[in-house]
């Protein structure tokens, strides 16, 4: 059931009776539902108290004001976190990882760990990239556009046809999100976050390959607890292909109970 949080600024689902300690973050394209088998796991009995989210753009959620970068989520789903406990721990699958590192760095008192799963914050190593010779073809439309040889319609025709499919489905304002996520650099983020970070990837994630994976958890400060798990014939839908293990990650990290 649908639900309003922030006084009415942001939608989702709330699962459990107790406080929420868990945020769920949806990839890209993706809705809260995602996360219902993590979180239910069957049973009202098994539920963790959590909430999952609708981020802006996707689900029963209206589309950002513009052209939104993830520090810009961050912010709106910021206001969530005065309806859950003190300790939060934040997952974010894709997408929603991008999300959830910028809530980290700005709110490390509230944010105790993180679980982020296929999450695109680090660059690919150059040897795990693909499709060479189409993004040559791009760079060179490209530099032919900025240089007025070719028309801007020209530019962004060629964005569709060598552009994700993630890309080809947007339109608007999604598209100019789009545009502007994945070119955001995570470095200075991913160096002062303080609280345990967990990845939990597919190996057969073509999308946001496991050597992404390696390279996020290279980036980890060595002072910050830090794991990674590979799931075996996972692909990048790990909410949905890898529910069991990404809901004993999350467990893992559940919150004690401070001291009154």
């Amino acid at each position: 059931m649908l639900t309003s949080f922030a006084n009415g600024q942001l939608i989702g689902a709330r699962y459990g009776q107790a406080t929420p300690w868990v945020l769920a973050l949806h990839g890209w394209a993706r809705t809260h539902t995602d996360f219902d088998q993590i979180l239910c796991s069957g049973s009202s009995d098994n539920e963790i108290d959590a909430i999952a989210l609708d981020l802006p753009g996707f689900g029963a959620a209206q589309e950002p004001t513009g052209p939104w970068g993830s520090l810009d989520y961050a912010h709106l789903v910021a206001g969530v976190l005065d309806e859950m406990g003190e300790d939060v721990v934040v997952v974010g699958h894709s997408f929603g990882g991008r999300v959830a590192v910028q809530l980290a760095v700005e709110h490390p008192d509230r944010v105790s760990a993180l679980v982020l799963t296929s999450a695109p914050v680090c660059s690919a190593p150059r040897q795990a990239r693909t499709a060479p010779r189409l993004a040559h073809r791009y760079r060179l439309i490209r530099s032919l556009a900025r240089a007025h040889v070719l028309s801007p319609q020209r530019l962004e025709d060629a964005r569709v046809r060598f552009g994700s499919r993630d890309y080809a489905a947007a339109s608007g304002v999604m598209r100019q999100v789009l545009v502007r996520v994945v070119n955001e650099i995570y470095d200075s983020e991913m160096s002062s976050i303080s609280c345990p970070i967990e990845l939990l990837w597919g190996e057969e994630d073509r999308d946001v390959p496991p050597e992404v994976a390696q390279a996020v958890l290279a980036q980890i400060p060595k002072t910050v607890q830090s794991s990674l798990i590979l799931c075996p014939g996972v692909g990048h839908l790990t909410p949905l292909e890898a529910p069991n293990e990404l809901r004993a990650a999350i467990l893992r990290h559940k919150p004690r109970a401070r001291p009154s």
